[in-house]
């Protein structure tokens, strides 16, 4: 059920608004922590951040978590519209990182409205495997850029070799430095479901099957990831993973604070379901954007002036993998 469309058996609302949580808890987040709780209004749904699923090595200012929120929130809005409620979203992120941010989703009532973005949200997926390398028409690209709109992001969409090359480069310069500080290593295994078992137990983390790799008992993964996890292992997957891709997306925003980590979420999830929409699979290459020593020079690199690089995506058709699994709606609620 969690993978497919379905409508509530009852006109209760509180059940309505459940069925529409079940929806928006299928957005992306990083390390698939699943860093949201929900709370059911009279006429809205909140969304409030889970720091007790932060990742404060990788994600120290919690731009990731507010990313996450965001695509979380307009999956909601998606589904809410698409019930016959009016989906609207308010936010009072503010400054202060250490004061719980809020989305509020309305839930009033309004004609429905079923659009392809929706319909996309349960087969959409991040897909960490190489892409066929055809390109994407431009007719496709210049609806990936209108669907992703939104006050305060920018998206730039890099096709040229020449273009995915530089952000190769800093891709696999970000990730060998990542993978050799401990610290990242420990959150990253941490997270790690290397086996179906372990992932239905949990119902959160990185599922070892959704990138392709055998499912292992916990130990062996452990061991075997403390081996192979190498930079130069890891650059030559990268590599072959963007040179198979269709291109590669970057969203940066205007200012670098919460309301605006949120913003982007809700543009790139946007960009997500139209892909999806589109048989088009994503991928998340966010290394360069997540080390300070290396955001700057990649924001350089790419023309950004003051912005803040956000998300870095890559994009293409390839196949599907097994998803990444979801703890139950009653989970999340608070």
């Amino acid at each position: 059920m969690l993978w497919r469309h379905s409508a509530p058996a009852s006109a209760d609302l509180t059940v309505q608004q459940l069925n529409l949580v079940r929806y928006a808890v299928l957005a992306p987040s990083s390390h698939n922590t699943q860093c949201w709780r929900f709370r059911l209004e009279r006429d809205a749904i909140a969304i409030l951040p889970d720091r007790l699923r932060r990742c404060p090595v990788v994600d120290p200012d919690d731009h990731h978590l507010s990313i996450s929120l965001g695509c979380a929130a307009e999956n909601l809005a998606q589904a809410a519209r698409a019930h016959g409620f009016d989906g609207g979203i308010v936010s009072n992120a503010g400054a202060d990182r250490e004061a719980d941010s809020i989305i509020r989703v309305a839930t009033t009532r309004a004609p429905a409205l079923r659009s392809a973005l929706f319909e996309a949200i349960p087969a959409r997926q991040s897909t960490r495997a190489e892409y066929d390398g055809r390109p994407l028409a431009s007719s496709e690209l210049d609806l990936l850029a209108r669907v992703s709109a939104e006050a305060g992001v920018h998206l730039q969409l890099y096709t040229a070799v020449a273009d995915t090359e530089r952000i190769l480069s800093a891709v696999v310069h970000a990730n060998g430095l990542q993978i050799q500080d401990a610290a990242f290593r420990r959150e990253l295994i941490h997270w790690i479901r290397f086996n179906r078992a372990d992932a239905l137990r949990m119902g959160d983390g990185l599922y070892s099957g959704a990138s392709g790799n055998p499912s292992v008992p916990s130990w062996i993964g452990r061991l075997a990831l403390d081996v192979l996890l190498t930079p130069g292992r890891d650059g030559d997957k990268y590599a072959a993973q963007i040179r198979s891709s269709a291109g590669i997306a970057v969203f940066s925003s205007d200012l670098n604070d919460r309301a605006h980590w949120i913003a982007v979420g809700r543009s790139f999830q946007r960009f997500a379901l139209q892909a999806t929409a589109l048989d088009v699979r994503t991928a998340m290459l966010n290394q360069p954007v997540e080390l300070i020593a290396t955001r700057q020079s990649f924001a350089t690199m790419l023309g950004l002036g003051a912005r803040r690089p956000d998300l870095v995506v890559r994009f293409g058709r390839g196949p599907l993998l097994p998803r990444s699994l979801r703890r139950p709606t009653a989970a999340v609620i608070t």
